[in-house]
């Protein structure tokens, strides 16, 4: 194991098996693609040191599972079952022959030891307990030991492309010094702008852009890259749908289009009702097909019924009273399904409560006094509002480490956009 920063690295490291429902198949989860499939591999394969690992410092098993349940395109296909790594091989084993020798009834007792997505949701509120893979290798006997506190990782530092990484100039060291690693082996995009070189084939020029990790359908793990678009021209359609005023004012109000359309797959033709939303650092559309769409029951402890969820998953925003804080304390917000972030977001920074926003509002976007804890000059603030670029130091990543570089204010979302090349130079 690699230490990340300061965290310490831990020699227990937990993963997933997975039942197929379909065939009644035991695998070792690897992955899950781009279109929502789960990638196993089986306990023979050559492949079980690629498969899914989930580290043992911070954070919890449950914000990993339940981020990793939502990606599935279809997770009523599986079950899941958490061992420790070092033990999922023989547990696999096990596991299978039990299935293959058991009656259907007998296989009910397996209920015991899957993991719960309903008891995840609420781990908040109450500990989550589930059974080890020691306790299911010896025959599923008595045996609930609580899942503790543990940092997840979808990915290790061992797993990531670094001769990409290196094409692209980075290296572990400066992603850790933006506080950009953290996010990037969770699977996320990287918080920032990114400078990076790019090579077109036949210059190889420095460009800002969004990194993340992907698993490719092949199974390998690889570097998509989010270049900056000027800006959306909605005049053109997007995958077959031609955007009205309306969608046009709320993808920049908001970032969300806030409706359920039919999209045109450009390769077989199919017609997939999906979700749109914008990237408000790259200025991308992307789409989320719905069955991929996931709302949670509870949001913030506050149970969602069925009305509520239906909005949400209709793209529509919601506005919501009584949400506790992590400090508890109550407030009301506007929520709404991003298709980008694939999970519902607040509504915070626009004060968003509903569609039918006029040209004027943009005009009315003020420069905040603050950004990442630092707070703006009133020469830094004067430029922002003028549409010039400022330049910004003594910003801290989430490691203690301090950067610096440019500022410019976008208008068209109300919101300060970082980048640590000048956007004004070449």
């Amino acid at each position: 194991m690699h230490n990340i920063g300061n965290h310490t690295a831990v020699s227990e490291v937990s993963t997933l098996l997975v039942l197929r429902h379909r065939n009644n198949s035991v695998g070792i989860v690897q992955a899950v693609n781009q279109s929502g499939n789960l990638i196993d591999v089986k306990p023979d394969s050559n492949k079980v040191d690629a498969v899914i690992r989930v580290d043992s410092t911070e954070n919890s098993f449950t914000d990993f599972y339940a981020d990793f349940y939502h990606q599935l395109k279809d997770p009523s296909e599986y079950s899941f079952f958490k061992v420790r790594e070092f033990e999922a091989h023989e547990t696999a084993i096990g596991l299978q022959k039990y299935i293959d020798d058991s009656s259907d009834a007998e296989r009910q007792d397996l209920k015991e030891f899957e993991v719960s997505i309903e008891a995840v949701k609420t781990a908040g509120e109450q500990k989550y307990i589930n059974k080890d893979s020691s306790v299911m290798k010896s025959g599923l006997e008595n045996g609930s030991p609580i899942i503790n506190n543990r940092s997840h990782y979808r990915y290790q530092i061992e797993d990531v492309p670094w001769e990409t990484m290196t094409e692209l100039g980075l290296d572990m060291e400066k992603l850790e010094e933006i506080g950009a690693l953290e996010s990037l082996l969770k699977g996320f995009k990287t918080p920032m702008l990114i400078p990076i070189l790019f090579n077109d084939g036949e210059a190889v020029s420095r460009i800002d852009a969004r990194l993340q990790l992907r698993i490719d359908d092949d199974g390998e793990l690889i570097v998509k890259v989010y270049r900056v678009c000027k800006k959306v021209d909605f005049r053109k359609k997007f995958k077959g749908h031609k955007f009205t005023k309306e969608d046009r004012m709320n993808l920049l109000t908001s970032g969300n289009m806030g409706r359920v359309v039919d999209l045109v797959d450009s390769f077989t033709g199919e017609i997939i009702p999906s979700l749109i939303s914008l990237d408000r650092l790259t200025n991308e559309l992307i789409s989320l097909r719905i069955e991929f769409v996931r709302i949670p029951d509870v949001l913030c402890r506050v149970r969602l019924d069925f009305e509520q969820k239906q909005m949400l998953l209709d793209g529509k925003p919601l506005f919501i009273e009584n949400i506790v804080s992590k400090k508890a304390r109550l407030f009301s917000a506007t929520v709404q399904f991003n298709a980008d972030r694939q999970w519902v977001e607040f509504l915070f920074e626009n004060k968003f409560r509903g569609v039918g926003f006029s040209e004027g509002n943009h005009s009315e976007r003020v420069v905040p006094s603050h950004f990442r804890g630092v707070k703006l000059r009133q020469w830094q603030m004067g430029k922002l509002k003028a549409g010039e670029v400022a330049y910004i130091k003594g910003l801290e990543s989430r490691k203690g480490k301090t950067y610096q570089g440019y500022m410019s204010f976008d208008k068209s979302v109300g919101r300060i956009v970082f980048s640590f090349k000048n956007p004004k130079k070449k």
